[in-house]
């Protein structure tokens, strides 16, 4: 929950309530009832585990640079909701908000079945980026694929990224469940490209696109001759991925142009360096992710090792995460986040000491601020979750007062 001085945004926040509820069949009838999307949006839908957000910004920045006007969905906001929705001018301000959620919450204020938060979120979006003339959008799933109200919508491309293990509670225990769950983006007739992947994911994403009679592209080379604006080897694949996203989607950029946009591409939260590089934050939050951002840190601080700064949600693999970060790990902090849904101290600990990892020196803190204040002046890595990074921008951008938690 959060108190934003703005109802209408409050009210979007309470639905939060409601909790995540899979389907269709509630998004689409919103979306009837609003006309939307419309005839003029192309859409390109990415799914996947990790590097979605990511991939989104690569393909974004590219039809930026080629004078498309595009907009961008995208989920969770790290510091402020607006950040959700934005095309390549601009995001959508505080008093558009108000005024398309005012629209949206009259339309459905005697509907029996509530629209959840995402599926009200989602059809904001798209009234607002059809008033804007958007033209293409960039559009992320929000969890899984198949029944993600996202997934309401026609592309014209589909990406998936690579596949891990995460939320497992609502896709499945195993690759094979989770990536059956990401292919639900396939649709008839229309382009998957995807890069390296698990081969029990790849063999699912292979039968799905065979039966839809969708082409199938795989990329399996990372994109390395063009310097990039994210830190990571893995940025690399994420950028090859957007790059033939673009291509499959009919968009042609001179290389001098395509090479800008990929340079001058941000991504929020994705090793992102604070005070002059001595704070590091990474919205890492599964075992594969982690493993990623060590090896970037690694890259980035050859033989250096520093202390974590750990908060994560009570349904991740906080055991896998800690196994992944250790390479890199002089000591733990573990603190939390304005959340419920955030893991005690004390279970990360527990966790901890039921590990066989390395016996390192392990601090609990009530919030993040005590953390930083313990680690003042030495080099710390603030990872596991993307809430815990959103609270970390707001701090040092001196936000907090206008910082915007969000359960989803």
């Amino acid at each position: 929950m959060t108190a934003t001085n703005h109802p209408q945004l409050d009210w979007l926040y309470s639905t939060q309530l409601h909790g995540i509820k899979l389907g269709l069949d509630n998004v689409h009838r919103l979306l009837q009832a609003m006309e939307l999307p419309g005839a003029v949006m192309k859409f390109i839908h990415v799914a996947g585990t990790n590097g979605k957000g990511s991939t989104c910004a690569f393909i974004h920045a590219m039809l930026k640079a080629a004078d498309l006007k595009a907009g961008l969905f995208t989920s969770p906001h790290l510091v402020r909701f607006n950040e959700r929705i934005r095309d390549t001018e601009r995001e959508i301000t505080d008093e558009e908000i108000e005024t398309g959620l005012a629209r949206i919450r009259a339309l459905i204020a005697e509907w029996e079945t509530h629209p959840t938060f995402f599926e009200i979120t989602l059809a904001l979006a798209l009234d607002w980026f059809r008033q804007r003339g958007v033209s293409w959008v960039v559009l992320e799933t929000g969890l899984g694929g198949r029944l993600d109200a996202t997934n309401a919508l026609m592309p014209e491309v589909t990406v998936i990224t690579r596949i891990g293990m995460d939320h497992q509670e609502q896709l499945g225990n195993t690759l094979t469940k989770i990536a059956t769950e990401k292919a639900g983006i396939i649709k008839p007739g229309i382009p998957l490209v995807t890069g390296l992947q698990d081969p029990a994911s790849l063999a699912v994403i292979k039968s799905v696109c065979k039966a839809q009679k969708a082409p199938l592209n795989l990329v399996d080379t990372p994109l390395t001759e063009v310097k990039l604006g994210l830190e990571g080897p893995h940025q690399a694949w994420n950028a090859a991925l957007a790059l033939e996203a673009i291509r499959e989607a009919g968009v042609r950029l001179p290389a001098l142009m395509l090479e800008k946009a990929l340079r001058d591409v941000s991504w929020r939260g994705r090793f992102e360096r604070l005070q002059g590089g001595r704070v590091i934050v990474d919205g890492a939050h599964n075992p594969e992710a982690a493993f990623v951002l060590a090896a970037t840190w690694q890259t980035t601080f050859p033989g250096e090792t520093v202390e974590i700064i750990l908060a994560t949600a009570r349904d991740k693999d906080f055991a896998g995460v800690l196994e992944s970060l250790n390479p890199i790990a002089s000591a733990w902090h573990f603190t939390t986040f304005h959340s419920p849904r955030a893991l005690p101290t004390a279970k990360m600990r527990e966790i901890l000491n039921e590990s066989d990892l390395q016996d390192l020196p392990v601090t609990e803190h009530a919030d993040l601020a005590s953390a930083l204040r313990r680690c003042e002046g030495r080099r710390v890595l603030i990872a596991g979750s993307l809430y815990l990074v959103g609270e970390a921008l707001a701090l040092f951008a001196d936000e907090a007062e206008t910082f915007q938690p969000s359960l989803q």
